[in-house]
C-alpha cells in the first residue's frame, strides 16, 4: 500500500505516517525512513526537530538523509517512510535552478515513477498547499505551484490519500 500523507505544518502528518507504517510493516520488518531535509549544525531549532523525528522512530527503522528518494526506492524495496517531500522539492529546485525559470520535471518524474512501482509498504508525507498565507515572493509562489502540482500527481500513484488536521487523519483517497 502506498500513502500519501498531507498536512500543515506541525499538523502530526509525520507521527501518524509513522504510526501507519509501524502497524502496516510486520514486526520483524525492517523500515527505511528517508530523511529528505538537511541537519545543518547552526540553527538549533531545527536541530531539535530532527532529533523530536528521530527518537519517536523505532529500533528497526534505519535512517538514510538523502535527497535522491527515486534510487534509494528502487535500490531498497522494504517498507519505506519519506519525510517529506517539500524538502526533497527545495533540494531538487535548487539543482535544476527551477527558482528562477529551470525545471523540475525530470526529477518530478523520476519520483513518480519510483512511487508508482514501489512494491512494498510506502508512506510519503508532504506538506499540503493552501493551508497558510499566499507566499509574498515569485519564488516562494514558484514552489507552492510546484508542490500542489506534485501532491496531485502523487496522490494519483498512491492507493491511499490522508489529510492530517490537528494530528486527526481524514481520509481522502481509500483503497480500491
Amino acid at each position: 500500500m502506498r500513502t500519501l500523507v498531507l498536512g500543515g505544518i506541525r499538523s502530526g502528518k509525520s507521527q501518524w505516517a509513522e504510526a501507519a507504517l509501524a502497524d502496516e510493516a510486520s514486526d520483524a520488518q525492517l523500515v527505511c525512513y528517508l530523511a529528505t531535509g538537511p541537519s545543518p549544525a547552526d540553527d538549533p531549532e531545527w536541530a531539535a526537530r530532527v532529533a523530536s523525528h528521530r527518537s519517536r522512530r523505532q529500533d528497526r527503522w534505519v535512517t538514510v538523509e538523502t535527497t535522491d528518494v527515486a534510487t534509494q526506492l528502487r535500490a531498497h524495496p522494504a517498507a519505506t517512510l519519506v519525510d517529506d517531500v517539500g524538502s526533497w522539492l527545495t533540494s531538487a529546485m535548487d539543482r535544476s535552478g527551477a527558482w528562477t525559470g529551470g525545471s523540475v520535471a525530470a526529477d518530478v518524474d523520476d519520483l513518480l515513477d519510483a512511487v508508482g512501482g514501489f512494491p512494498a509498504p510506502l508512506a510519503v508525507v508532504s506538506p499540503e498547499v493552501g493551508l497558510t498565507v499566499v507566499p509574498a515572493t515569485a519564488a516562494g509562489r514558484r514552489f507552492a505551484d510546484e508542490l500542489g502540482s506534485l501532491n496531485q500527481r502523487l496522490a494519483a500513484v498512491c492507493d491511499r490519500v490522508v489529510l492530517v488536521i490537528a494530528g486527526q487523519p481524514v481520509a481522502v483517497k481509500d483503497p480500491v
